[in-house]
């Protein structure tokens, strides 16, 4: 089992699971990533014993030892989910810590340069300014706030709103339906 979660997260960079599958998961994964930093027939083989899958090994090699060569441990996080509904599981996401967006140092300092260029004067009688600043001093005092988050919001709102119209033409639908039954059975 953990060989098999070891591929997929090898390939898929980050997988859901169980807390305690992710933990396991963490301590048998993390030696396979030291191995990869040295790249020789012996340690290639070691990892194949281990994983028993060629694309992985190839990834592991090419990919992530590369990307991991500076850092000296810590290759995976594990973040806490909600439990799961059907047996009340808790949950956990694991993921290998370089190849994650949103924690990155680089994206932080782009978005931060973006957001503060703003601020230098204030007119006294436009109010709309306003209301732009103070969206972005939250977001400069909140840097965990992620714009998928903002996407995905915006993407329900707009659901929501198509949501009544599907309903309204399933009525409609519904009436019709009724009427052309009942001019059948009048025939």
């Amino acid at each position: 089992m953990l060989s098999n979660m070891a591929i997929s997260l090898i390939k898929h960079k980050r997988i859901t699971t169980t807390l305690a599958k992710a933990k396991a998961l963490r301590q048998y994964v993390e030696p396979l990533i030291t191995k990869s930093k040295d790249d020789t027939t012996h340690s290639r083989r070691t990892v194949f014993s281990y994983l028993q899958d060629k694309e992985a090994v190839t990834i592991l090699f090419r990919e992530i030892s590369e990307k991991v060569a500076a850092r000296p441990g810590g290759y995976t996080r594990i973040i806490k989910l909600e439990n799961r509904l059907g047996d009340n599981a808790e949950m956990a996401f694991i993921e290998l810590v370089d190849y994650n967006e949103v924690y990155k140092k680089d994206g932080e300092a782009t978005e931060r340069k973006s957001t503060r260029r703003r601020g230098g004067k204030k007119k006294a009688g436009a109010a709309a300014p306003a209301t732009d600043e103070t969206t972005e001093t939250a977001v400069d005092e909140n840097p965990a706030v992620e714009e998928e988050t903002v996407t995905e919001v915006e993407e329900a709102v707009a659901e929501a709103e198509a949501a009544p119209a599907v309903d309204d033409a399933a009525e409609t639908q519904q009436e019709d339906s009724p009427e052309e039954g009942e001019e059948e059975k009048k025939d």
